[in-house]
Parts: C-alpha cells; sequence; structure tokens
C-alpha cells in the first residue's frame, strides 16, 4: 500500500494553515506553531504494516524521532509500539498507553536500575555489550529465564553514510559489538551458547544519508551471524531479528521516495532468507514515519536588507530547527511562504534570508532562498519537520517551546463528489508559559547562591 500522493498532503497541509490562521493558533500573539497531519501518520503506518505483509512482523516507531505522548498513542491504535532508548522514553511510551509487549529498550548506557525495571516488566532489552550482558545475566538469575526477550545489538561496521554523525555502522561506531574486530564474531557466538534464553539478535545500519543498499548490507550480516548461531547451538534459538530502522527521508519535495515497499524489495533481494517465515522481524522506523505528517508555521516580525540580501525574520530558527541551523548541507529544509491569512504567497521570487529570533549571526533556515518576497505579519512553513523537530528543542534564549496540533480535514459532498471540508484540531502539546520556563530555569532557587557563605 503505497502512500497517497504528496498532491492530497500537501493540500492538506496548506488547509491547515489556513485554518490555524483563522482559529488564532499562530499569528502576532502566537508566532510559532506545530502542525502534524494525523491521516498522513494513520497512512505511513499503514504503508510500513503493508511493505511487510507477508512476515510476521512487530513494527517499533523510534520515540526519540516525535516524543510526545498523543503521537505515540496515536500509532499504538495502528499497532506500531515505541522503541525506547530512556527511562524519560520508556515513561512516554507507558503514558501512551503501549503494551510492554510492543515496546523495545535500546541505549548504549542503560543503569542496573533501568534494565532491572525493563526485564521485570516483560520489555524486550538489546544488550549493547559485554558489560552490558553481564549486568542482565544477575538480573535473569533473579527473574528467571524468559522474564523478557533479550538480543544483543552488533555493529556490522559495512560503512558510513553521507552524513558521519548520524553513521551507526562505522569502524568505530558506539554502538554494539563490533562484528569485524578480532575475535568479535566468536564472543558472540558463545555469549548465545552460554544464554539459551537469549533468542534476539539487533542491528541497525540506517539513517538519514544511508543508502538502501547500504542498510540491507547491515541487515545480511545480522541475518549471517543468526543462521551461524542457531547452526552452532543446534536449534534455533535466535528466532527475533531486530533490524532497526533508519529510512531515509527526501527533504528536496513532497514525494514520499524512498518509501518502505522499496525498502522491502532491497532486502528481499539482498536477504532472501529474512522472509521464510524463520524469523520474526523487529523494525524501529521514526523519521521515515513522520518528517512528511508535520511542519512548522511560523510568523514574519520584520523585514529588512543588509548588504544587499533580504531579510525576513522570524520566530522558527535554532530553537526549533536546530539542525538544519547548524548543519544546513546535511538538514536542509523546504521553506514556504504564506501571506498573513495563510494563503500561498504569490508575489514576485526574490533571493532572501530566513532567519530565526535567536541571538547569533548563523540563525538562519534558509540561506540566499529564492521565494515570493515575504512581508511583515507574513507567514513561514517548515515543511517535513514532524520528526525530531517538535522533540529536539533547543532552549537557547530561554525561548519556549511552541504548542503542536494534530490537525484532520473533513470532507462534504459538493456537486462532483466529496471535496475538502472543514479543518479539526486536537491538542499535541501546549505551549510553553514564561511560569514554566522560570521554572525550567531554576527560579524556585533564586536565592540559593547568594546564601552561600565561603
Amino acid at each position: 500500500m503505497p502512500q497517497p500522493p504528496a498532491s492530497a498532503s500537501a493540500a492538506r497541509r496548506d488547509a491547515a494553515l489556513r485554518a490555524a490562521v483563522e482559529q488564532g493558533l499562530v499569528g502576532p500573539d502566537a508566532p510559532v506553531l506545530g502542525l502534524l497531519d494525523v491521516a498522513g501518520v494513520r497512512e505511513a503506518a499503514r504503508a510500513l504494516k503493508a511493505a511487510f505483509a507477508g512476515v510476521e512482523a512487530r513494527h517499533t516507531f523510534a520515540v526519540k524521532a516525535a516524543s510526545l505522548v498523543p503521537v505515540l498513542a496515536l500509532l499504538n491504535e495502528e499497532g506500531i509500539g515505541a522503541e525506547v532508548a530512556s527511562p524519560g522514553e520508556l515513561a512516554l511510551a507507558r503514558a501512551a498507553g503501549v503494551p510492554a509487549e510492543r515496546i523495545v529498550f535500546d541505549s548504549p548506557a542503560k543503569t542496573v536500575g533501568e534494565l532491572r525495571d525493563a526485564l521485570a516488566s516483560g520489555i524486550a532489552v538489546n544488550a549493547d555489550n559485554p558489560q552490558e550482558l553481564a549486568r542482565i545475566d544477575e538480573l535473569v538469575e533473579e527473574f528467571g529465564a524468559g522474564c523478557a526477550p533479550v538480543g544483543l545489538r552488533v555493529n556490522p561496521q559495512v560503512g558510513s553514510g553521507s552524513i558521519g554523525a548520524m553513521s551507526t555502522a562505522t569502524a568505530t561506531s558506539k554502538f554494539g559489538v563490533a562484528l569485524r574486530d578480532a575475535g568479535a564474531e566468536q564472543w558472540v557466538i558463545g555469549a548465545y551458547k552460554a544464554r539459551p534464553w537469549m533468542t534476539r539478535l539487533h542491528t541497525h545500519t540506517g539513517s538519514q544519508g544511508v543508502a538502501l543498499e547500504l542498510m540491507a548490507e547491515g541487515v545480511r550480516a545480522a541475518y549471517d551471524l543468526a543462521e551461524k548461531i542457531n547452526a552452532q547451538v543446534g536449534r534455533q534459538q535466535i528466532d527475533t531479528l531486530d533490524i532497526g530502522g533508519g529510512l531515509p527521508v527526501n527533504f528536496d519535495s513532497d514525494a514520499v521516495t524512498p518509501g518502505f515497499e522499496e525498502y522491502v524489495r532491497i532486502l528481499r533481494e539482498t536477504v532472501p532468507g529474512l522472509f521464510d517465515g524463520r524469523y520474526t522481524l523487529v523494525t524501529e522506523f521514526g523519521r521515515s514515519l513522520l518528517a512528511k505528517q508535520g511542519f512548522i508555521a511560523a510568523h514574519v516580525e520584520y523585514t529588512k536588507t543588509s548588504g544587499g540580501r533580504r531579510i525576513a525574520v522570524t520566530h522558527a530558527g535554532a530553537q526549533v530547527a536546530t539542525r538544519t541551523v547548524f548543519a544546513p548541507e546535511s538538514w536542509p529544509l523546504r521553506v514556504g511562504a504564506y501571506d498573513a491569512e495563510g494563503r500561498p504567497r504569490t508575489t514576485a521570487p526574490l533571493v532572501q534570508d530566513v532567519a530565526g529570533p535567536c541571538c547569533f549571526a548563523g540563525d538562519l533556515v534558509a540561506r540566499g532562498r529564492e521565494l515570493p518576497e515575504l512581508e511583515p505579519g507574513d507567514l513561514v512553513a517548515l515543511y517535513d519537520t514532524g520528526a525530531y523537530y517538535f522533540s529536539t528543542h533547543f532552549h537557547y534564549n530561554s525561548l519556549p517551546r511552541p504548542a503542536v496540533y494534530g490537525y484532520v480535514q473533513g470532507y462534504i459532498q459538493g456537486e462532483n463528489g466529496a471535496e475538502p471540508g472543514k479543518v479539526t484540531f486536537a491538542p499535541v502539546r501546549s505551549a510553553q508559559s514564561l511560569d514554566e520556563v522560570l521554572a525550567e530555569s531554576g527560579a524556585q532557587y533564586a536565592g540559593s547562591l547568594v546564601g552561600l557563605v565561603d
């Protein structure tokens, strides 16, 4: 089931922005807003499940990509669980009603207390290294074998994508057991032989900038290792392969490419045994499920010219688009220009910078971009920001976190059949108040340092 054409989601997006202006959700008094297309989220979840049809697959969502309880609850309703990497993310998944059997706990730095909580709750745990596995041994002795699914993360060391900081399968990656290091593979095989209750194997190669073929090579390395382990123990001890997530996103247009079905096709070509029914698959996609489903709308406060360059000063900068501001070559965003009523601007294009509100010169979400000429009171939209941009707020200048709303567009019966109708909003996260900013900044301890006596 491929996702609907890009034009459909773009039309919903434009309608949502107009409705948000009409309802006062964004404008001079609410200068920045996150919006999430609920229908788009459902469509993406269903496209993922359809791509893996015919094989036993348990899909989880990488919570770091959108650490918002209502989003996790929506995905859970669609049958998508949660991959968590901290006690905070686990708390979010629990608050969203995600059952333990749909949660996977991954992190390179789990504490004993965190491991105890997960294993006691029946949550699947992927150990990162031999020292962590030794901790798990002690807890399994306490709780009993089979208390929770346990796996080991391996690094297939297949190489880097185009963004080094996002590549998890390099020779020196901090994640998992490095399979090509001397003696590592034999250690892994011995670890499974000694632990008949360890039934999963985990790898994660993908991320933005990683080619699908490289992702598939990482999965093949894990599959080949599982086959070796099962052969040496004389039974199918490993029955579940967690192949991670990391499908890259096209930030150049509204087109959803690559799609889940394309990735599965390459997996079938590269690792055909993965689909013969002997292994349950676990996935941990994040960005590819949510990026295209959200956008940020921001009020244009001022425009000016500096050195002959037009600059539009908006309320969306590094605090909401941190990666884009600090690494624009790796994380460029498309920017849409709208008038004060939320209608696409049709004025003549002009080369402009789109700046944010933060007090440093590099706070730009677009540099030298040709856009319809923006004026004070207009709006800009930062597209494809449904993943990470809502959950990685940068508290520079004590700028508050913006509100996030989900939206759906109804239909009315017209002369030519069903036509787009009213847009309805539901709160996902309230805008952070100044009182909350103060509390987060230690206001309750205002006199604590002054009162210290040396």
